[in-house]
């Protein structure tokens, strides 16, 4: 296939700069708003739950429209729009009913941005090249979130915490800017959807076929038992951090949020990169190692310093799975035609394990305490690096075993 212009490769690299990802960006700032507003452990919870409610709910149709839609450019410049829309709303009404429609808002529609990137990044460097692009999709989107992490610490230190959702929507514009510089003619249809380059096989495979492969099955209970595990941890230690801490907390969180982006950054094109020589199970059980000693170290220590130092291998797991997660997925989808469907299905029942964990994390420091929250996401992480270990095969070079329709 032709070389992608550096123009358009560009402006994938600075639209992932930009583009920060709500759930794991905004939300730990949220969670120090809203308890500063008066709202307890449980509220809080609830409150991010119904983010993740309506990202399940819209997760694998944005799956599949990415899919079906040519104009993916379309699709990620609405999103924008509508992260913008809800962010201004949580900033100017910190009540129950408007921050909930504001998390329906963000949830819905921030759910197109993962496959419309894969998409596009796929359908312009193509399956042998998306190993490397990938893992440079997550340096310049953790780099981007280290800028936005520190400037909303920033604002809500000096100015207020109320600001950093202005800071969000002041994004929109060099994001929508960035994205026009990604040439449309550059991106290839089928490969963009985990098909063949300019195919004439037909119809894409028949999804329950996807879904009774048993390497896709394996994989999917694993990355949700490691987002159940993983989802409530920063949350919780953003609560624990707000406790007598007043304006400073923004800081500590802003700390947090940085020092997770920074390894993100850092280790993203290793793993990109190590995924197409070591093979994908390796580095996939690195990064599902470190969840539960995470875990266990929150419990060890309530010194602000030693829990920012702790978010290290924050950066590791979330760094290794954000990468590799989804070269999993086109390997197990490749010559398909259903790639962005799978990673929106995949993501939907990621994203009840994540919801569940916040409500369900949040209700039991509400009646124990936050040791025992901590323990018990620790728990089900280890049980996750178990089947892991002892269930999934390797992935690499492996094409989809029932190619035809």
């Amino acid at each position: 296939m032709p070389s992608p212009s550096k123009r358009t490769l560009h402006g994938l690299d600075w639209l992932n700069f930009l583009l920060a990802d709500v759930q794991t960006g905004v939300g730990p700032f949220l969670a120090i708003y809203l308890a500063g507003n008066g709202w307890n452990e449980q509220r809080v919870g609830i409150a991010l739950t119904v983010g993740g409610i309506a990202g399940i709910l819209t997760q694998t149709p944005a799956g599949a429209l990415v899919d079906r839609l040519y104009s993916k450019r379309a699709l990620i410049a609405a999103g924008v729009g509508a992260l913008a829309a809800g962010a201004l709303l949580i900033a100017f009404a910190p009540s129950f009913w408007p921050v909930m429609s504001a998390q329906m808002l963000i949830g819905g529609t921030s759910s197109i941005f993962g496959p419309a990137i894969c998409a596009v990044s796929l359908g312009i460097v193509g399956q042998q090249a998306f190993d490397a692009r990938q893992g440079r999709n997550q340096t310049f989107n953790s780099a981007g979130n280290v800028v936005a992490a520190l400037s909303m610490g920033l604002l809500g230190y000096f100015l207020s915490n109320r600001s950093i959702f202005f800071f969000v929507a002041a994004c929109t514009l060099p994001t929508l800017l960035a994205l026009r510089r990604i040439e449309p003619q550059e991106i290839d249809y089928e490969l963009a959807r985990g098909g063949k380059k300019k195919s004439q096989d037909g119809e894409p495979v028949g999804i329950s076929a996807l879904f009774t492969d048993r390497p896709l099955v394996i994989f999917l209970i694993c990355a949700v038992m490691f987002h159940f595990a993983n989802a409530a941890m920063l949350p919780l230690l953003g609560e624990t951090l707000a406790k007598g801490q007043g304006r400073q907390s923004m800081m500590f969180m802003s700390a947090c949020v940085v020092t997770t982006q920074l390894v993100i950054t850092m280790i993203s094109s290793w793993a990109g990169r190590t995924a197409g020589s070591w093979g994908r199970k390796p580095l996939l059980l690195i990064g599902f190692g470190v969840l539960p000693v995470r875990a266990v170290l929150y419990t060890l220590t309530h010194h602000s310093v030693a829990l920012i130092a702790i978010q290290i291998l924050d950066g590791v797991g979330a760094g290794i799975f954000g990468v590799v997660s989804v070269l999993v997925i086109a390997d197990l989808t490749q010559g398909t035609g259903r790639f962005n469907l799978t990673l929106g299905a995949i993501s939907t029942a990621v994203g009840i394990g994540a919801a569940l964990s916040q409500v369900i994390a949040g209700s039991i420091v509400e009646h124990f305490n936050f040791n025992v929250g901590f323990l018990f996401l620790g728990a089900v992480a280890m049980a996750a690096f178990a089947i892991l270990y002892f269930l999934m095969p390797e992935t690499r070079n492996r094409q989809f075993l029932e190619p035809n329709p």
